[in-house]
């Protein structure tokens, strides 16, 4: 699969200097409380992944609501970006159009950075992308992130209902998504003549998601911010960073490489409670591989649960790179993880049954945070 080449797009990045690494601006009235200053940890700020859980016993519209008052609560608890990522065909996943509900989101909040974790770009046409995407720069400017991936983000048959192009596609169309958000095309493209409005000159920043090294080289290629989903593939995380610094080449958007890693975590009061709540998103995502997906189990069922060795060995491995427990043991964990990693920004992600839950989560994590 070829690589685009850097530099090939434009003289104005999608992604202009230094931004992405910049905390949002408050506004006076969050600067004037010091707890809601930008949330750091080891040094680096702290954002926020959700994915809309959608519990069992609730409706979408509901875990929606809760995504959006958990974006709202935590811009007051200091984190700097909150993202949404795509899914289809997931019964317990409720974003399957981040644009949507990234706009809800920025309109329902502040000053924290809103953006896609990622959009899974084969699903799309890189016009529609840059269409969406500039027109929410162009209402909320400076707020926007656009991550990108290349996977679909479901099963094989939702993904041909989605006209996905597959992988192989993924090169061509970040070149001219890159192309709609710049307007600058190489001699003789034949999108020449096309343009995205309100995409065009309103370019979010950009950022390349991945699991893998692939997106990891890709990224470093054309000198921009890359993110990597360590909480689900932990074990491709320092070979892919390392893989990124390594092909990173300077651009207009970025002199140096700039990443960011997401890692899953629940925290609660005791280490016992927290354990307790990370059952239920153990057993979602064990019926997920499985081919049985569903609807987020409350704790009790995932306690009352008749795991055989293999599944509960499945849940022990995926728990063991997580960070549960009480806040301490928690930052103790993440603090480690930024240090080892050396990434520049750190994401965390948690799914729980009860919203409330959640957000009580990263009440805890923020508090510890500023304790140190």
């Amino acid at each position: 699969m070829s690589t685009p080449a850097p530099g090939a797009y434009s003289k104005r990045s999608a992604c202009p200097a230094g931004r992405a690494g910049r905390a949002p601006a408050l506004t006076a009235d969050v600067a004037d409380n010091d707890a809601n200053l930008p949330l750091t940890l080891a040094g680096v700020p702290l954002g926020v992944l959700d994915l809309a859980p959608v519990p069992d016993g609730s409706t979408v519209g509901e875990a929606l609501r809760a995504t959006i008052d958990l974006a709202k609560r935590t811009e007051d608890l200091g984190f700097t970006r909150f993202w949404v990522a795509e899914h289809h065909g997931m019964p317990g996943v409720a974003s399957s159009s981040p644009p949507v509900l990234i706009g809800h989101i920025a309109d329902a909040t502040r000053s924290i950075r809103v953006g896609s974790g990622g959009v899974m770009l084969p699903n799309h046409s890189s016009l529609v992308v840059a269409e969406q995407f500039g027109m929410l720069e162009a209402l909320h400017p400076g707020r926007i992130d656009l991550g990108i991936g290349r996977a679909p983000g479901t099963d094989q048959a939702t993904a041909q209902a989605l006209h996905h192009g597959g992988p192989d596609d993924f090169p061509r169309q970040l070149t001219d998504l890159l192309g709609f958000f710049t307007g600058e095309w190489p001699e003789n493209h034949p999108y020449q003549t096309v343009h995205a409005i309100p995409g065009e000159g309103n370019g979010p920043d950009l950022w390349l998601l991945g699991s893998s090294g692939y997106s990891a080289q890709v990224a470093g290629a054309l000198g921009i911010p890359f993110a990597f989903a360590h909480h689900f593939m932990p074990q491709n995380t320092l070979p892919a960073l390392d893989l990124y610094r390594k092909s990173f080449r300077p651009s207009a958007a970025l002199e140096r490489p700039y990443s960011m890693i997401a890692a899953g975590v629940v925290a609660a009061d005791t280490d016992e409670r927290a354990r307790f709540l990370a059952g239920a998103s153990a057993l979602s995502f064990l019926k997920l591989r499985s081919g049985r997906p569903g609807r987020v189990p409350t704790p009790e069922e995932a306690a009352e649960y008749p795991y055989s060795p293999m599944e509960k060995a499945f849940v022990e491995d995926r728990q063991s790179t997580q960070h549960i427990g009480a806040p301490e043991a928690v930052i103790e964990g993440l603090t480690s993880l930024v240090k080892e990693t050396g990434v520049d920004e750190l994401m965390i992600t948690t799914q729980t049954h009860d919203p409330a839950d959640r957000q009580r989560s990263f009440e805890l994590v923020a508090a510890a945070a500023r304790a140190r």
